[in-house]
Formats: C-alpha cells, structure tokens, sequence
C-alpha cells in the first residue's frame, strides 16, 4: 500500500482519524474483522510509531517499520490504522495529550503562565524532534489537541485580548518556540555530525578566520562577534536566545494588552 500524507497532518481521511482519535477509553480495535491480533490496540501502535520517530525522525517511520516493531505484518497492522497520514495524526495528538500542563494559580501573572506554557512546548520539542520536521497546518481536532489548546488559552487571562487576538497571540508565542526548538535541535546535529562543540570549532578555525577577516572593514562585526562568543562560550547559546527572545515576544504581547485597554 502506498502511504499517503508524507510528514504532513491533516493529510488522510478525516472520518477515519476522527473516528481513532475519539476512540474509547479501551483503544482496542472492534472485535471480528479479520487479520487482527489478539491484544494490539491502536495505543499500542502509536507507542510504537512513537519510538520509532524519537530514535531515528519521520524517515524512519513506516508502516513497514511500526509492523516491524510490534511483531505483525503490515496488512494486520492496516486494519488497526489505514495509513501513515492518519497515524501521523494520532502520535500529534498523543503526545499534545501526553505533555507537561502545569496548573495555573489563581491571581499567577500572565507572563509567569504564557512562561510555562512556552517552557513546556520547547520541552516537547526537543523530547520529541521529529514535531519540527512536520507539517501541522490542519491540526487533527483529537482529544489532545483541543485539551492543549483550552489549557493555553487561559494562560492569556488578564492581559486584555479579545478572542481572535489571544488565537492570534498563542499562534505568535508557539511560532517562536517551534522556530527556536528547530535551530537548538538544529545546532545540537551540526554538534553531533561534526563530532566538535562550538568552543571547539571555534577553538579549530580562529587562527585562520584572524587571517582572512579584516576588523578595520568589519569592526561592528568583529567587536560584537567577539562579545557575544565570549558570552556564549562558542557561536550560539540555545538557552539565551530562547530566553531572550521570549521576553521580548511577552513584551510585545504586553504592549498589545495595553494597547487594547
């Protein structure tokens, strides 16, 4: 069988991943349809597609592979899920459903909350980094996605937003956070490839970019260059870019807050 939907969401047949995601509580397939095995569930298979993403990213998810995995063939294995677009959407929903929700505290400011918030989706992403690699335009509506997004809009009560802006502003906050977990993940790879941390490359190279780069064409460059390799130990700090960046995207929100006022 072909596989539709190639690390993309809301590509298969939306019945059908409604019909998975809202499954009962029990997530074992009907009774009576032929090639099924004894004990598999679609939880069972979601796990496994699961592990499989983790270690090795989306190339190595497969139907064939998830089969594999669980010890059956792949036609059993299609009459749990139809395909790799619908099981794509059920992992998305698993693990929305599955992460860090701190709770909020009566009178907790807004920005400590939209913090949390933030810090948990970096966590995901970074636990999970096959998520960066996949299109989600249409999320699947499933249990674990609209229980994230109810929970991450109360985190922008007080600030002021009228409905379509806190959608708005959500949208904003996660955007940043997806866009950082990529370059960290990204970074983390180069580090690993390369088998250098980024002292270490810099340690390797300096002598020769001191040769080739001229700091009385470039002084901004090369004093603020300078400054920030210091600071960072090496050419990027992922803690300090995510840290900065998000007090500026909460400044921003702050101002939109007021602004509204």
């Amino acid at each position: 069988m072909a596989e539709k939907g190639k690390n993309s969401s809301g590509a298969g047949d939306p019945a059908r991943t409604l019909e998975l995601l809202w499954r009962d509580g029990s997530a074992a397939a009907p009774a009576g349809r032929r090639g099924r095995r004894p004990g598999l569930t679609v939880d069972a298979v979601v796990d496994a597609a699961l592990a499989l993403a983790d270690d090795g990213g989306l190339d190595a998810l497969t139907m064939r592979a998830v089969a594999q995995h669980l010890g059956v063939t792949p036609m059993t294995l299609y009459t749990y899920v139809p395909g790799k677009a619908e099981l794509l959407d059920l992992m998305v929903d698993a693990v929305f459903l599955r992460m860090d929700r701190p709770p909020f505290h009566p009178g907790e400011p807004w920005r400590a909350r939209l913090t949390a918030v933030a810090d948990a989706n970096r966590a995901l992403h970074l636990r999970h980094p096959w998520l960066v690699e996949l299109r989600i335009v249409r999320a699947p509506l499933g249990p674990g996605v609209m229980t994230k997004y109810e929970y991450e809009l109360g985190a922008f009560e007080g600030l002021g937003l009228d409905d379509v802006s806190r959608d708005s502003a959500l949208t904003y906050v996660l955007g940043f956070v997806q866009s950082g977990a990529r370059a960290e993940l990204d970074a983390r790879a180069v580090a690993r490839e390369s088998a250098m941390s980024d002292g270490e490359w810099w340690d390797a190279h300096e002598p020769l970019l001191a040769r080739v780069l001229d700091e009385t064409r470039f002084p901004l460059a090369a004093r603020v260059g300078e400054a920030a390799a210091v600071a960072y130990g090496g050419l990027y700090d992922a803690e300090h870019a995510y840290r900065f960046g998000l007090e500026r995207v909460l400044d921003g929100l702050a101002a939109l807050g007021e602004r509204g006022r």
